[in-house]
């Protein structure tokens, strides 16, 4: 697969389409066991293979991957990462979020 910074968002899920397909087949699985194991529609299984659901929500999208046994694959997504001596407080906790100081000028 080429550079996935090459491809527009649409491409990039047409491409997890195609991908899930072949998942799914070799799982042994029609689009509509697919749907009866995750209460999705024909419709949404059938769009996302063939590239034309433009869009699919994460949550719809990991259902996917339950159902095909990939969803350990998250942790290659995203993996955990180590702790970060930029993000501890002087008080040893753990900063919830960034804040930006302002420079006045």
């Amino acid at each position: 697969m080429a550079d996935l910074y090459e491809y527009s968002t649409p491409e990039l899920v047409r491409l997890l389409g195609v991908r899930f397909k072949e998942y799914r087949m070799r799982c042994n699985l029609t689009q509509k066991e697919v749907a009866e194991l995750t209460g999705l529609g024909l419709t949404t299984i059938h769009k996302f293979e063939n590239g034309t659901a433009g869009n699919l929500s994460l949550a719809t999208f990991l259902l996917l991957l339950k159902v095909v046994g990939q969803i350990d694959a998250i942790n290659d997504v995203l993996p955990e990462l180590p702790p970060s001596p930029y993000l501890m407080r002087r008080d040893e906790k753990k900063a919830q979020r960034i804040r930006h100081t302002k420079q006045y000028k």
